[in-house]
């Protein structure tokens, strides 16, 4: 028999909210590719553009945009969201009603969607990936925590990278006591790998997140960063068609970088300087990387992680109006993530397209 025969055609999709959604996606798909599967790539902005210079060969496929938006004032976050509600809503209607194309026309065999609410088919194993069975929103945890887990619900599983016990990354975002959720602990996803390099760089910057905050620590860095004497590797996190190198000083800065030129800076640098999004965290637990947390502004789940990381003695912490660049100092008096060791067999999580 033709072994092409046999290749399923998978549907990933991760939420254009950051970059993080999107790398992470990246083990996944180099896996489905190991396993014989044919994977297509569904996304939007940034994300979509990311995958893109990640994987050339692939065919890549553009969804509605959720048009997520942060506030200038990080105290008005929750209240920017619930205004942009409706927008959001549209797209995923509009997201769904796309699906259900793609996998007539694409004969789509399983769809793995990573915070797309409207990624789903109940023709084909649906599998949804989040961190967040628990969606913190302030006083309104509760609501938002029961909507999303009702959501998840619909899926085939739910695959939770992080692992069920302890000692685990999440914390009370990942863990609940709820087994209609179908939740599948894969163990943290990083695109990273260790390696043993000659220091280069004293200090790793790297910024990520939607505008205005991403630009707001950017310019609020950039005054800060001329105040340290060691050697820094500044990326800015702007996906651009062409790569930028700009060096001043002792400040070497990169607009992006693809995964393998990452791979190389983490593992070259000594301490990274970054926020406290779910996915830089597992790459620094991988990594096993001392660092410094600057969360987003208003932005409740990286505002707890920052704080779990600081309680258990881990990574310290400042908000974003509050750093200064001597706060490095800090890095000193905690122990750094720990590298939870773990092997996802992946053959054994692919076997939900078998059904």
């Amino acid at each position: 028999m033709d072994l092409k025969s046999k290749q399923k055609t998978i549907l990933i999709a991760p939420l254009n909210w950051g970059l993080g959604h999107a790398t992470r996606c990246i083990p996944i798909i180099r896996a489905l590719k190991e396993n014989n599967f044919i994977p297509i790539i569904a996304s939007d902005g940034v994300a979509l553009e990311l995958l893109r210079k990640e994987f050339p060969d692939l065919q890549c496929l553009e969804l509605p945009s959720y048009q997520i938006e942060y506030a200038a004032n990080g105290a008005n976050f929750k209240w920017k969201i619930i205004k942009n509600g409706p927008k959001m809503i549209r797209a995923i209607l509009e997201e769904k009603k796309i699906i259900q194309n793609w996998v007539e026309n694409y004969a789509i065999d399983g769809v793995i969607s990573d915070n797309r609410l409207g990624v789903f088919s109940k023709k084909i194993p649906s599998v949804f990936i989040t961190h967040q069975l628990n969606v913190m929103t302030g006083n309104t945890t509760w609501f938002t925590s029961k909507v999303h887990q009702s959501i998840i619900k619909k899926y085939t599983v739910c695959w939770v990278p992080d692992h069920a016990g302890t000692p685990n990354l999440t914390g009370k975002l990942g863990h609940v006591d709820n087994p209609n959720l179908k939740a599948q602990y894969i163990g943290p996803l990083s695109r990273l790998q260790k390696k043993l390099l000659p220091k280069k760089y004293d200090l790793l910057v790297i910024l990520s997140g939607p505008e205005p905050q991403r630009g707001m620590l950017e310019k609020h860095l950039k005054v800060e960063i001329v105040k340290y004497s060691g050697t820094v590797i500044f990326i800015e996190g702007i996906i651009k068609e062409k790569q930028k190198i700009t060096t001043i000083g002792n400040v070497t800065y990169y607009n992006y970088m693809n995964s393998i030129e990452l791979e190389q800076a983490f593992n070259e640098s000594e301490m990274v300087l970054c926020r406290s999004g779910y996915t830089t965290i597992m790459d620094l637990a991988q990594l096993r990387k001392k660092a410094f947390f600057i969360p987003t502004p208003g932005q409740y789940e990286q505002e707890y992680l920052a704080k779990k990381m600081k309680k258990d003695g881990l990574v310290p912490y400042a908000t974003q109006d509050a750093f200064r660049m001597e706060n490095i100092l800090e890095i000193e008096e905690y122990k750094g993530l720990p590298r939870l060791d773990s092997k996802i067999e992946w053959a054994n999580l692919f076997q939900v397209f078998d059904r």
